[in-house]
């Protein structure tokens, strides 16, 4: 059962809200290009990794999207060193802003209070990889003692099981991923001082990430907000009325939503950015909200199999204007990028999806890019002289 919202404070048309949140995702207006990388982490809050790697992982198209042509080695340094950022389940398995330490308590106190575990650890495990840690400093699974037994592959060595399990504890923190593997080091060691602590308790952990959740999506219904940290919906709704957004309604939405008061004191503007967006975007994660906001159907494809896809398998919707455009499914071949798959929506995406991809294909060290397909294959040849 959910809460009934309380009398919106404003009325925004679909056109205003969708602007709101493309200036709060970071599409529109003059990025911060002095913040960096580490800026765009700190106002999205988080930002999604994954083990997929076509042009770029995930958690490095986030920040490009936004600022354009960022180095790599610079993105992963933003990210990981002098203790800036760490890694934690938030949304998903996610690169987290330091400063957020303290508001996961309400998730490591869940984790600790859990009664049942989907591995059994031996007696002893947990406190010898913490000692092992100790002496030896940051370490990965591997020079834990190895990360499987030899079974399948979610038989865990008994070394993996317990630095896991320290990670979701709080006792443990990822703070990088070396070659995508975990680096595990002890929570006193990588976390500041006076951020070290699980001094708030879970109505305020929940109300502040309530409140970062409506400050880097710009306006979002109960789900889309509660679904930022994959905060339950009870526990968004006793947390809502004090987390200091403001009660609005949408035309077109049916349901009620809440903003960002700052996003709604200052009418939207500025230039709109045009790339290729990774499906772990959180512009476009929720395909509910993506639906409601573009009117665009989108999902990843990569785990569907290869006969029944549509766009592709790791499509990347293209945005410019403020609109999503068309797909793009990307590979590369040596120093080219190909667009295996390209879907416009119509010959006046053309031109945007030109640019996006020769944007994407400099930023990483491609110097052409082929085109394999067009869904509307009268739009072709318009497309390979655009790239020319």
């Amino acid at each position: 059962m959910t809460t009934a919202a309380p009398h919106p404070a404003a009325e925004l048309s679909a056109d205003e809200a969708r602007r709101i949140v493309l200036r709060a995702q970071g599409f529109l207006g003059a990025p911060d290009r002095r913040g960096g990388v580490r800026g765009v982490l700190r106002h999205l809050g988080q930002v999604q990794l994954d083990t997929i790697s076509v042009l770029a992982r995930s958690h490095e198209l986030i920040p490009y999207a936004r600022l354009g042509a960022v180095g790599r080695t610079a993105v992963e340094e933003a990210y990981w060193t002098e203790g800036h950022a760490f890694e934690y389940w938030s949304h998903a398995a996610c690169v987290l802003p330091i400063e957020e330490w303290p508001l996961f308590a309400f998730r490591r106190r869940s984790y600790r209070d859990r009664p049942h575990w989907g591995h059994e650890l031996s007696p002893g495990a947990y406190e010898a990889v913490i000692a092992q840690l100790r002496a030896e400093g940051p370490l990965t699974a591997t020079e834990l003692g190895g990360a499987k037994n030899k079974g399948e592959w979610w038989d865990w060595s008994d070394s993996k099981i317990a630095v896991e399990r320290a990670l979701m504890y709080g006792e443990v923190v990822v703070t990088e991923r070396r070659g995508w593997k975990r680096v595990y080091d002890l929570a006193e060691r990588a976390v500041p001082g006076e951020l070290l602590h699980d001094d708030l308790d879970d109505t305020e952990c929940l109300r502040r990430l309530v409140r970062q959740a409506g400050e880097a999506l710009g306006v979002g219904t109960r789900a889309d907000l509660a679904d930022y940290h994959r905060i339950k919906g009870e526990a968004f709704d006793a947390v809502v009325a004090d987390s200091g957004l403001a009660p609005v309604t949408v035309a077109g939405w049916g349901k009620p939503a809440w903003a960002d008061p700052a996003a709604l004191a200052a009418e939207p503007r500025g230039r709109h950015r045009t790339t290729l967006l990774s499906p772990f975007d959180s512009l476009i994660w929720e395909r509910a909200r993506t639906e409601r906001i573009f009117g665009f159907t989108h999902r990843l494809e990569a785990y569907v199999p290869k006969q029944k896809r549509v766009h592709g398998y790791f499509a990347m919707p293209v945005l410019s204007g403020g609109r999503l455009v068309g797909r793009v499914d990307p590979a590369r071949e040596g120093r080219t990028l190909v667009a295996r798959q390209v879907s416009l929506d119509g010959p006046k995406a053309v031109p945007a999806v030109a640019r996006a991809l020769r944007e994407a294909a400099e930023w990483v060290g491609c110097d052409a890019v082929a085109v394999e397909r067009v869904d509307a294959a009268e739009l072709t040849a318009e497309l390979v002289k655009s790239l020319g």
